[in-house]
């Protein structure tokens, strides 16, 4: 790691921003008529959504730190049209609910542009639409299965791309196709949340930071600083629900790393193409997700320490000098025109993974509470969807309109079971990511067309598939 790379600091977005002076702490003890635990993405979604459907609600946001200081201010600024559980979704409930759930997220990506837009929130939004590349065989053989089941599903403007057209879009070495959507987009995170929390407070939307919730219950947000009443308590905790009393095995922390590089010359430029700069992954089982920033930088993730014992969560996203140097490695290996440029800011942030890795959204009409998340690192779009669809339950539960097309979704109401406890869980999840780069690794070095096997166990172990 350089000198001069800023390591942590919460995120490069951050830096770019300043970190916000946080809102005043609840006061004492509240009421509302909904209380929104969490100030990310899915929560401010979430107030500003039935604040536009019922200006008269009286809606409470807590926030434990400021709004995006977890997943929203750190991720890798992908609004893109991937949800978590899919195809576990079209097994449980047939493919056309699937087919309902994928159409939803393609709108999604230009619902979240069109509000930003409408609201005066620029966050360097650019729809270039997301590029994911294949550089072995066996990625080859996944990418084209990928891109048929993509079809299957409703893409029919997803583009399957030859070595020489990916090329003519980003010039990865050893790329050897791709798969495009334009359903994706490249954004800056704090940009938006910060446009986010303006947005929903100028609607009249009371938001409380420095104001951590230790306990949820019906009709209940308890703080150090007084408990908040409400008939609708919903949890926008995402990665960080573990920290909730009760609610430590409900889903894992998993822990995302990035990078991000000084700005780039022309000349690099040159050599890399990316005009369209689209949203970029690959097909690695240990895969990278990365984006061409407005100011001209490589802003590169991948997992580095997936799990923390316990499941416990960074403070301000600093991240071992390992994780930094592997992840400098990947971007180097794909764009070897970088290898003498300095890494401007390495950060980490965590993002929740149910047991099943299926995003869900619920509100129980029985006790008022309701929750969104488990996006397993597909949040930036999807906290849209499942806001809306909080929304939408809120509103047939109290009478106020009937169900949707959105409270029918197939992830509405879904029921995961709990994370095994330590040391279990720490085994399971540190052994899966160590086969994934070591399948990676043998996939790299043989020329066979099938997925190494010790992915395929890991998959089947993990409940991925």
């Amino acid at each position: 790691m350089s000198r001069s790379t800023v390591n942590g600091g919460i995120s490069f977005w951050y830096s770019q921003e300043g970190t916000p002076v946080p809102r005043e702490p609840l006061p004492g003890d509240a009421t509302a008529d909904i209380c929104i635990v969490g100030g990310g993405y899915t929560g401010l979604w979430t107030a500003y959504y039935l604040k536009k459907a019922v200006p008269f609600l009286n809606i409470t946001v807590l926030e434990g730190k400021f709004c995006g200081y977890g997943a929203s201010g750190r991720n890798g600024g992908w609004l893109y049209n991937g949800i978590a559980g899919r195809d576990r979704y079209a097994r449980l409930h047939g493919h056309d609910a699937a087919v309902r759930l994928q159409q939803a997220m393609n709108d999604t990506v230009d619902e979240v542009v069109r509000v930003a837009a409408e609201e005066g929130v620029d966050a360097d939004i650019h729809q270039g639409g997301v590029l994911e590349v294949a550089y072995t065989p066996a990625q080859l053989t996944r990418l084209k299965a990928f891109h048929a089941v993509e079809i299957a599903f409703g893409e029919k403007d997803r583009v399957l791309l030859g070595a020489r057209e990916t090329a003519e879009r980003v010039r990865i070495t050893g790329a050897v196709a791709s798969t495009w959507t334009p359903h994706g987009a490249r954004l800056h995170p704090v940009k938006l949340v910060k446009g986010l929390a303006a947005a929903v407070e100028a609607l009249g939307v009371t938001i409380h930071e420095s104001t951590p919730v230790t306990e949820i219950k019906p009709k209940h947000a308890i703080t150090p600083y007084g408990t908040v009443r409400a008939p609708y308590i919903l949890r926008c905790t995402e990665g960080f629900t573990a920290n909730l009393k009760g609610q430590k095995r409900d889903w894992l922390p998993m822990n995302s790393s990035m990078i991000a590089t000084e700005p780039l010359p022309p000349s690099v430029w040159d050599t890399i193409g990316w005009d369209g700069r689209e949203a970029l992954g690959d097909m690695a089982h240990a895969y990278m997700y990365a984006q061409r920033t407005a100011d001209d930088r490589i802003a590169l993730g991948g997992r580095g320490v997936p799990y923390r014992f316990g499941s416990k969560t960074d403070n301000d996203g600093r991240t071992q000098p390992a994780t930094i140097e592997a992840l400098r490695e990947i971007l180097v290996r794909l764009f070897p025109t970088t290898a003498g440029v300095r890494i401007d800011h390495a950060w980490s942030g965590v993002l929740g993974v149910p047991r099943d890795w299926c995003a869900t959204v619920t509100l129980d009409r029985s006790t008022g509470l309701g929750w969104a998340g488990g996006y397993v690192g597909s949040g930036v779009a999807t906290t849209n969807l499942a806001a809306r669809t909080l929304r939408d339950l809120i509103q047939q539960d109290s009478g106020q309109a009937g169900g949707t097309e959105l409270t029918s979704l197939p992830w509405v109401n879904h029921k995961v079971r709990k994370w095994e406890p330590e040391p279990l869980r720490w085994l399971g999840v540190q052994g899966m990511y160590a086969a994934y780069r070591a399948a990676d690794r043998r996939e790299a070095g043989a020329r066979t067309i099938e997925t190494d096997r010790i992915a395929r166990v890991a998959d089947k172990i993990a409940g991925r598939h």
